[in-house]
C-alpha cells in the first residue's frame, strides 16, 4: 500500500490549548482574504480533549485577547473562584499560609481543560480549519536543506513484531512551509526537534513535575463551588518540591490532584502513593466522606520556567505552548500562557506568509523577539527564581520565596540556575532509605490498576509497544541493580513490572496501561526509555479531565 501525502501552507501539531490558539489566531488573521491559508491541526488522542488533563484554574486574560467576546459563545469557563486558600500541612495538622500574590486567583475561573479545547476546536472548525483526531505525529520530514517540511503520521495495524497486520495502514506525509509543535509537555518531536537543532545549548536543563488527578463527585455538606485549595509539606519530605490542589467545581464535584516535582533524589519514592497518602490527611479525608471517585488521570508539566525554555523557532517551524515549557509555576498556571505563545507564533508565521509576498522591505519581527516583548515574559521573569530556590530543601525555599516576592517582588539582579536534569538526580538505592505506604482501603485510597480503569485508557492488543527500551540489558544491569527499578514506581499507571523469567529477574512492560503521561521518558536515570507515539486515538480517553 503506498503512502499518501497531503499539504497545508501552516501544520499543528497538538489540538491542545495551544495548538488551537494558534489556528484560531492564524484564521483570524486571515479572513477575508482570497486565498486564506490551508490550516491543518493533528491530535493523537481519540478526539479533542482525549489526552488533556490539567487541575485547572484558568486565568482567562489570553482567551480574552483570543475570543473578544467569548463570554457570549458559551464558553465552558462556570465556575469563577470564590474562594482562595493556601495549607501546610504536618502529618496530622494544618496550617493556613498567605496566599502569595502570584497565587491569587480572583477573577479566574476553575475549569475542564478538555472542555474549554473542545470549546476552541469548534470554534476553529468554524473558520474552516482542519482538525484530524486519532493522527499522531510520529516522525519529522525535512526537504533537502535539512529543514523541517512537515509530519509522517504512524502506521496502525502493525502486528507487534513490526510485520503489517490484516488492518495495516501506513503513515501520512503531511507536508507544510510552517510546522508548529504544540505537543505539550515532552513531546517526542518536540524533543527531536530540540536535540537535532541544538535548541537548548543556551538554557538550562528542563525540570518537571509529574501531577495525578482524580475527580469526585462528593456530599453537599462538603461542597463550596469555586473553592481553591492548594498545600505543601505533608507527606512529602523537606528536600522534595511539590504540592497539592483541591478545586471544587460544577455539579458538586471536585478535582484533586497531587504535583511531585521529578527531581527528587530517593528513588524508593512513589508519586502515585503519595498523593493517596496525601487524601488520607485529617483536614483532606473528610472531604471523601460519602463520595464517589470517577475519573482518573496523570500528566507531567514543565516546570523550569524562563531559564529553561530553548531556542523557540527551527527550520521549518516553531515551538509553542508546555512543548516550550512556558509554565508559571509559582502561579500554578500555564493554559494562559500556552495559549499567548501560540498566538504570537501564529502573528509571526502570519507576517511570514503573506507581508514579505506584498513587500520583502517590510521588517518583521520575529516570533522570539515578539516574546520578549510580551507580557509572557514579564510574568515569567517576575517568577523566575521561585521554583530553582527548593532545591534548596522546603524552608530554606518557603524563605526565599517570601525574600523574593514581598521584598524583591521579582526584581532580584540574579538569576538562579538548574544544573542537572531530573534523570540526573536519583541517588542509588544503597544510599536512601525504602518507602512503606499505607495499604489501600477501596474507600479513598485505590491500587493503581483500578485507577486506570477510571482513565479509560485503551490500546489495541496486538500493537507494537510504543515504550522502546534502547538497551533492554540496562534495566536489569542498572535500574534494578542500582536503583531497585525506579520505573515500577515513579510511573503512575503500573506500565514497568520486575518478574521473574526462567528464574530471571526480567522487566515486562505493560503498555497498554500508558497514560501518556511521560514519566518514564523524563525520569529513567539511563534514559534507556523512549516513549514513542502509539497508534492514533490509542491512550487515555479522559472525560472532561
Amino acid at each position: 500500500m503506498e503512502e499518501e501525502s497531503i499539504s497545508f501552507d501552516v501544520l499543528i501539531v497538538g489540538a491542545g490549548p495551544a495548538g488551537l490558539s494558534a489556528a484560531i489566531r492564524l484564521a483570524q488573521h486571515t479572513q477575508g482574504q482570497t486565498t486564506p491559508p490551508t490550516i491543518c491541526v493533528i491530535e493523537k488522542g481519540s478526539e479533542v480533549g482525549a489526552h488533556i488533563l490539567s487541575g485547572a484554574v484558568l486565568n482567562p486574560k489570553a482567551l480574552s485577547e483570543l475570543l473578544l467576546d467569548w463570554e457570549t459563545l458559551d464558553a465552558p469557563l462556570l465556575t469563577p473562584v470564590t474562594e482562595d486558600h493556601f495549607l501546610f500541612l504536618t502529618k496530622n495538622k494544618s496550617f493556613k499560609l498567605r496566599t502569595p500574590p502570584s497565587m491569587n486567583n480572583e477573577g479566574n475561573y476553575i475549569i475542564s481543560l478538555g472542555k474549554l479545547c473542545k470549546f476552541l476546536a469548534k470554534h476553529a472548525e468554524m473558520l474552516g480549519i482542519q482538525i484530524f483526531p486519532g493522527f499522531p505525529g510520529h516522525t519529522l520530514l525535512y526537504d533537502k536543506q535539512d529543514k523541517v517540511c512537515g509530519v509522517k503520521t504512524n502506521d496502525s495495524g502493525r502486528n507487534k513484531d513490526g510485520t503489517p497486520g490484516n488492518n495495516f495502514r501506513p503513515g501520512i506525509n503531511i507536508y507544510a512551509k510552517q510546522t508548529i509543535l504544540a505537543e505539550g509537555c515532552r513531546g517526542s518531536l518536540s524533543k527531536a526537534v530540540i536535540k537535532k537543532f541544538q535548541l537548548d545549548k543556551d538554557c538550562d536543563p528542563q525540570t518537571y513535575g509529574l501531577g495525578i488527578k482524580e475527580i469526585w463527585e462528593i456530599d453537599q455538606t462538603q461542597y463550596r463551588p469555586g473553592k481553591v485549595v492548594h498545600s505543601i509539606g505533608w507527606p512529602l519530605n523537606s528536600k522534595t518540591y511539590g504540592g497539592s490542589f483541591l478545586y471544587h467545581i460544577e455539579d458538586q464535584k471536585i478535582a484533586v490532584g497531587f504535583v511531585t516535582g521529578m527531581d527528587y533524589q530517593n528513588p524508593y519514592l512513589d508519586p502515585y502513593e503519595e498523593f493517596q497518602r496525601f487524601k488520607t490527611h485529617p483536614v483532606i479525608a473528610p472531604i471523601f466522606k460519602n463520595a464517589t471517585r470517577i475519573a482518573y488521570g496523570a500528566r507531567t508539566i514543565s516546570e523550569g520556567g524562563l531559564q529553561s525554555i530553548p531556542g523557540l523557532i527551527f527550520p521549518g517551524g516553531l515551538l509553542v505552548g508546555d512543548a516550550a515549557g512556558f509554565l508559571n509555576v509559582p502561579a500554578i498556571k500555564g493554559i494562559h500562557t500556552s495559549m499567548k505563545s501560540a498566538m504570537l507564533a501564529a502573528d509571526a508565521i502570519f507576517e511570514q506568509l503573506y507581508y514579505l509576498e506584498q513587500d520583502p522591505k517590510i521588517p518583521i519581527e520575529d516570533y522570539e523577539r515578539k516574546i520578549e516583548l510580551s507580557w509572557i515574559y514579564d510574568e515569567l521573569h517576575q517568577a523566575r527564581n521561585i521554583r530553582p530556590a527548593f532545591r534548596w530543601g522546603l524552608w530554606t525555599g518557603l524563605a526565599y520565596a517570601a525574600l523574593d516576592t514581598y521584598v524583591l517582588k521579582g526584581k532580584a539582579p540574579w538569576t538562579l540556575k538548574y544544573h542537572r536534569s531530573d534523570h540526573q538526580t536519583l541517588k542509588k538505592a544503597k544510599k536512601c532509605k525504602p518507602i512503606r505506604y499505607p495499604k489501600h482501603d477501596g474507600k479513598v485510597t485505590f491500587h493503581k490498576l483500578d485507577s486506570v480503569y477510571l482513565s479509560n485508557t485503551q490500546h489495541r492488543e496486538n500493537e507494537p509497544c510504543h515504550l522502546v527500551l534502547r538497551h533492554p540489558e540496562i534495566a536489569i544491569a542498572v535500574n534494578l541493580k542500582e536503583y531497585a527499578a525506579p520505573e515500577t514506581r515513579y510511573c503512575p499507571a503500573g506500565v514497568y513490572e520486575i518478574i521473574q523469567k526462567d528464574g530471571q529477574p526480567t522487566l515486562q512492560i505493560n503498555a497498554a496501561n500508558c497514560v501518556h503521561c511521560k514519566a518514564c521518558d523524563i525520569k529513567d536515570p539511563e534514559q534507556n526509555i523512549n516513549w514513542v507515539t502509539p497508534e492514533g486515538g490509542s491512550g487515555p480517553n479522559y472525560e472532561d479531565m
